[in-house]
Parts: C-alpha cells; structure tokens; sequence
C-alpha cells in the first residue's frame, strides 16, 4: 500500500449553527484529495488528555487515505460552550452538526464514520441511531446498548460505586481550562465560565434510580432499527463494557460484527492483557469496505470472534492472557446450556433439593472483586475470591472430567425469602484450583426491588417465597480439567456496589445455573495480523507514573477502609511544551455490621503549565447515606499560579427509592 503524506492541523474551528466553537484537530492527506472522513468526539482533552492514544491512531488512518478528526465537545478542552451532562440531547445535536460540516469540506468525499471507546463509543452508536446520511459505518469500543443496565451508574439496580467514582472524575476532568496557545487571551474567561456552571454530575445521576426516560435516551436497545450505519463493535473481557458486543451482533439489522478479546477498558493494539491486535488493520477492512465500497471480505468475517481465555490463577493483574481464538455466528442456540441444579450439602449440580441456606453477609464481602472498570493503572482486576467465598454461601461442582468452555453469559435461578423489604444479592462464578484458590470467571449482582423488572421496583414481601432470575456478564472462559466450578452467593457486594438500607437475611431455599457450554476448541479458530500503529506521542517525563492500593483495617472500630491513589505522572509536550499532571484519589470505608456506616470519597489534583503560564484545579466528591436519604457533598477550587481564583460547593440529598 502507498502511503499519503499527510499534513496535521491542531485546532481547526467547527462553528455551530448557535455560534459555539468547536475545536478540532485533524490529520488529513495533503494532497487534499477528496476522502472519507472518520470522526472522534470526545470531552477528554485532545490537547493533552487523549494524545497518546490519538497519536497512535489517527495519523495511521490519515496515511492510508482517510481525513481523522478528534473534536473537543463543548464545554471541554479547547471547545467553547457548557457541557451539561454525558450523552445529551446537545451532544448528540452538536454531532450532528460536526458531521454535516465533515461531509460538506473540500477534502472530504461526503462519507462520514465514526469511532471512539467508552464516552466515544457510546455517542458513536447514539449518533449512529440518528440516522445522519453521511455516517454510513462506526467501530464502537467498549460501550453499551442500555444506559441503565450496563454503564457505570447502575447494575442489576444496585448502585455502582463507580457513580461516585466517575462523577468525581468528570467534576475534574471538566473543570480545566482550555490552552491559552490556542484560545489566545480570553482563557480565564472561558475558564470561569465552566467552573461556574460545572454539573455535579454523581448527583444528578442518583437522582434517577430505575429505568426511566432519562436512561431510555441513549440506549439504542430501544431500537435497534434506528441504526443503520455498517457498525463494527469491540470489547474486552477485562472490562465492564462485555455484553453490547453479543446484544449489537445478535439485534442490529445493519451490517455488524464483533470482537472481544482478554483486555481492559483500552484499545486493542497496545491494551493489556496480551495477545494484543491488529486492531487498525481490522478497522481500516471495516472502513475500506462501508465508506471506500472495497471488497475487504468482512462481510464473510465470522459474526463474533471471542478469546477464550484459559483458566488460569486468581491475580490482580495480568500481562498475558493464555488462550485461543474462536469464531462464532450471531445465533445464540449454538452454545448449548447446561443446568446444573443447588443441591443439598452446598453441591453444584448434583440433583435439585429443597434448602434451606441462610445468606447473611459482612458488609465488607467483595472486597477482592477488583474495580467495576479496570482502566488506570492497575492493579484493578478481582484478586483470590478465597476470603470473599468464606463470607458467602458457595455451591462446589464435582471436578471436571475434561476442559469445559464456558462462552456466553451463565445465568442463575433462585428462589428465596427475606426478612426486610429491601436487600441485594451478588452472585459470582468462579473457577476454583485443586489448592483451592478461586478465580473469578463471571459475576452480577440484583437489587432485589428490581427482581421484576427496572422500571417499576418494588420492595420484598417479607417472609414470602419469591423466584428471580439473574444473568451474569457474558464470558468465554476454559475450566481446566480436574478443577472445579463455584457459585459464591452474597448479599452485599463492597466495595463495588453501595450496600442496602438495612442489614438484612435471605434463606435460600432452591437454585440452579444455566452454564453456555461450547463444545471444546482445540486450535486457533481464527488469526489477526499483530497490533501496528503510527509514531508514539513524542513526550518528556517530568514525574513517572505510579500506583498504590491499599485495604487498612482498625482493629479498634472494626472500620475497614479502601485507599486508591493513581498518579498519572507529569508530561511536557515535545512540540507545544504544554506540562500536564494528574493525581486521583479514592476512599472507601465501611464498617462490617452497619450498611449506613459507608462512606466514599474523591479527590483529583490537575495541574497544566507553560512558562509563566501555571493553572490548577482540586475536586473533591463524598457521598454517605442514612436509611432514607443519599447524601453528597463536593468543592472545586481552581488557582491561577499559587492565587485561589474561584471556589464553589455542592449538597444535595436525594430519598431512596427502593435502593
């Protein structure tokens, strides 16, 4: 293939139809032949926050024909404008402005596809479902078909600490200003703006406890029909975005296909766990094929190929991932389910019984599921799930008599009593190892008030037998022979999911597991190229990276408290010497016998420099709730130089609504 030399533009100015500018940068032929454009729109900082990432990406598509823009929304970066939520009705206009603008530039043949991860691969289906003319294909990495069910607000209608967490990260990350080298004088301005009209945005998420209209909004499960752009979707196992890559395959009517592959919330070619991809060759076929009409050949791709990772030892980070690949079609009966029944003696699948199993819970059981959205920098994934295991009541299979290929999502059936009007239950499939280490395959969790669907809860009857069906996260996982399979089964979930009003029993009293079960891969089923990408972003380290998780338990108080601290290091940009710098904090404490005794805290340190130029902000975020009430509190300072030049709190207390 001939390579295009290409000229790159740092901040080209989009103007909306209400004169709010956008800033874009975009790599781009130089020979200004018309081509297709591929857009990423993003609130995260292409200026500073995404280059490493765009730096990789971009400039690879731009030199094999393609016009690549990466647009600040409004309210962020070099943007002008307010931001006012994720995913508003806003964003999704201003998208559609930016792709009509795309379309209609000289050096653009009129054909538009997006792409993005997370934030970025949610607005890319969202605007997809829009049906702009000129957005004809999307690759959409790490993202979900229901706000609701499967982002990082709710799960199962339990509240995700990761609210929390990722409303402290937007109440930072939204809070910077833009580059004066850019913008020119009218920084502060535009810097005050946004800090004086910051959403707190944790807050206003947990004012919208069940599925409504709010999270029907951008969950193109709504309908699936509305797509119709060629749509190209990606995940990872060690992530929390699994199940829109099956749900998207097996319900778009549009051209689709899927990959996952053992890896965190990153792009493929240099995300970990290894084997990494050829991610950009993969997506270049996608794009050549639905905004070139080349014949690639991915329309005979298989519908979905899955890494099946084999089963390995528990640990909290992994380098490597060993496995195979599998193909598989979009039709879901061609996983056969296994039932395997709860059996007396806490056995798995050893004959139906009625039980009698009393699930009482610590609330500090969960504290070695790792985080929700394994993103940072580690170590984030779920360690040992021994002593979690101890606090829960567990179901053990016999040995395996061969290797079993768990692919698809288990499901669990439960019938129960409790003795109080709310609870929440977590169940974990876990794969344990002759020595008894236990790694954990899959999970999920239900607020109970949610056992009848998310848009209606409604408490427990107390005392009543009551049946529920709950589907854990989709998985391709090998149990080797001569281990075991376990069910471990809770009713608090710490510290990934905020614990129930009141300390509450549930008296298990019959269950089983629909496990998918793959006949047995013996051979690579399917090849990618190795992972290629353009240079590396060209930086100078002021401060390394670093990394501390630590669990402190007070043998005094009985307290037990979980301290996070990322330190993304310090950079200098070697072209524009911008000097970036972030650290972000976590706290989470509970006490094991009081589910009102929880407490998270947040705290993000950003720092931006040039010359004589130094500007930083601090946002902090805590959140703790009595038996009736959520209550939140959070403060952003922003200095110019050592000079505090704005500060302003937050408080709200929310009712709890069957949560």
């Amino acid at each position: 293939m001939t390579l295009h030399d290409i000229i790159e533009l740092p901040d080209e100015g989009i103007i909306l139809s209400d004169g709010t500018r956008l800033s874009a940068r975009i790599w781009r032929p130089a020979d200004g032949t018309p081509v297709p454009a591929i857009l990423e729109y993003l609130p995260y900082r292409k200026r500073d926050g995404t280059c490493a990432r765009d730096a990789l990406t971009h400039p690879y598509f731009a030199a094999r024909g393609y016009a690549c823009i990466r647009v600040d929304m409004r309210g962020n970066g070099d943007s002008e404008g307010l931001m006012t939520d994720e995913y508003a009705p806003q964003e999704q206009a201003d998208a559609l402005e930016v792709i009509d603008w795309l379309a209609a530039q000289p050096w653009c043949d009129g054909n538009v596809g997006m792409m993005g991860i997370s934030w970025g691969g949610f607005n890319a289906l969202q605007v997809a479902a829009l049906d702009p003319k000129p957005l004809k294909a999307i690759v959409t990495l790490c993202s979900t078909v229901d706000r609701f069910a499967d982002d990082i607000h709710y799960k199962g209608g339990c509240l995700l600490n990761e609210n929390l967490g990722w409303g402290g990260t937007m109440w930072s990350y939204s809070s910077r200003p833009p580059d004066p080298a850019l913008v020119g004088d009218k920084w502060r301005e535009m810097w005050l703006e946004r800090l004086e009209n910051l959403p707190f945005l944790a807050a206003r998420w947990l004012e919208h406890q069940s599925r409504d209209a709010y999270w029907q909004h951008g969950s193109v499960c709504e309908d699936y029909s509305a797509i119709t752009a060629a749509t190209l979707a990606v995940g990872g196992w060690g992530d929390a975005y699994k199940n829109a890559v099956p749900a998207l395959v097996r319900n778009l009517h549009a051209p689709v296909k899927g990959i996952i592959g053992p890896w965190v919330h990153k792009y493929p070619h240099f995300a970990v766990p290894e084997p990494r991809i050829g991610f950009l060759q993969e997506a270049l076929r996608w794009w050549d094929r639905w905004l070139k009409g080349v014949d690639t050949g991915v329309e005979e791709d298989p519908d979905l190929r899955y890494y099946l990772m084999d089963g390995v030892r528990p640990a909290t980070w992994y380098e490597h991932r060993p496995g195979r690949w599998i193909a598989m079609s979009r039709d879901p009966a061609e996983v056969p389910v296994q039932r395997l029944p709860f059996g007396r003696g806490r056995r798995l699948g050893d004959g139906g019984a009625e039980l009698c199993e009393i699930i009482a819970s610590v609330q500090t059981t969960g504290y070695a599921g790792g985080e929700y959205c394994a993103i940072w920098l580690g170590p984030e994934l779920p360690g040992d799930q021994r002593r979690d295991d101890s606090l829960s009541v567990c179901f053990d299979s016999e040995p395996a008599e061969t290797d079993m290929d768990i692919v698809g999502a288990p499901a669990v059936r439960l019938r129960l009593r409790a003795n109080a009007p709310q609870g929440q239950i977590a169940v974990r499939l876990c794969h344990v190892h002759p020595d008894g280490a236990s790694t954990r395959i899959t999970w999920g969790v239900l607020n109970l008030a949610h056992r009848d669907g998310a848009a209606e809860p409604r408490p427990l009857p107390i005392g009543q037998e009551i049946g529920l069906t709950l589907q854990l996260d989709q998985i391709a996982y090998r149990l080797p022979a001569g281990h075991r399979l376990r069910v471990s089964i809770s009713n608090a979930y710490w510290p990934m999911v905020w614990p129930a009003p009141m300390k509450g029993t549930l008296t298990l009293t019959a269950g089983y597991l629909d496990l998918p079960m793959r006949a047995t891969a013996d051979h690579d089923e399917w090849q990618f190229e190795p992972p290629d990408a353009a240079d590396p972003w060209a930086t100078r380290i002021l401060r390394a990276a670093a990394n501390s998780r630590v669990t402190k338990t007070d043998h005094g108080t009985g307290y037990m408290t979980l301290m996070i601290e990322d330190d993304f290091g310090e950079v200098e940009d070697a072209d524009h010497g911008l000097i970036n710098g972030t650290i972000a904090r976590e706290r989470w404490v509970i006490h094991p016998d009081d589910p009102t005794s929880a407490v998270g805290e947040t705290n993000w340190t950003q720092t931006l420099r040039r010359g004589d130029w130094s500007v930083r902000t601090e946002a902090s975020t805590r959140m703790w709730a009595d038996a009736t009430h959520f209550h939140l509190r959070a403060r952003i300072e922003a200095y110019e130089g050592d000079s505090l030049l704005h500060a302003r709190d937050e408080e709200a207390q929310i009712i709890r609504k069957c949560l």
